[in-house]
């Protein structure tokens, strides 16, 4: 008989994590990326700094995972074809990278990742490769229902949605119409249909 050994220390509160992503995106989008820091995070959540560094490694990390993950919660789209799959999917991108809080967030966070390839390194295996693996489902109906071939780059493809969206959306800074995701989603997919 095995006996798994207790976590020490206190449960984490999941309030807790609430109230400091909360905080991180109002103080995001009240005093700008530069000026947020995990003390004022801390301070406006109700919870000592310590208890934001238990969770995340520094403002960086808190940052992005407050601000650009918040469609890794929402459900696979399973509409039928990969097109829909794909709007539905870009239209989560699109509405998180014109959120308020990206666009504060946005320069700050670029300006740390370049400067610091440990944390590139970190956001890629700590949030951006579980995110990707969880939409490989997308894919694997696309061809189960003969869309799209099994040795589609789908990895590629997923880089491709993202870049399309922060590029139109981050970069050039256009105000996304409704119509965006769609369009995006039927290039993408007419480009990687059987032929």
């Amino acid at each position: 008989m095995s006996s798994v050994p207790s976590p020490k220390g206190r449960p984490r509160d999941p309030r807790s994590r609430e109230a400091i992503v909360s905080a991180a995106i109002e103080l995001l989008i009240e005093v700008g990326y530069a000026a947020t820091s995990i003390g004022a995070v801390a301070a406006r959540a109700g919870v000592g700094k310590d208890t934001v560094y238990r969770r995340w490694r520094g403002k960086p990390e808190l940052v992005f995972e407050a601000v650009f993950t918040t469609t890794d919660q929402a459900p696979i789209p399973d509409t039928g074809t990969l097109a829909e799959d794909l709007t539905a999917l870009l239209q989560g991108l699109v509405d998180e990278f014109h959120a308020p809080a990206a666009a504060a967030a946005l320069p700050g966070l670029l300006a740390d990742f370049t400067a610091d390839p440990v944390l590139k390194s970190r956001i890629r295996s700590d949030f951006l490769a579980p995110s990707k693996e969880r939409l490989l489902v997308v894919f694997e109906r696309a061809v189960a229902r003969g869309e799209i071939a099994a040795d589609t780059p789908f990895d590629l493809v997923l880089d491709t949605l993202a870049g399309a969206v922060f590029f139109h959306i981050g970069l050039v800074g256009q105000d996304p119409d409704r119509e965006l995701a769609g369009r995006l989603a039927a290039v993408i997919a007419k480009g990687i249909e059987i032929r």
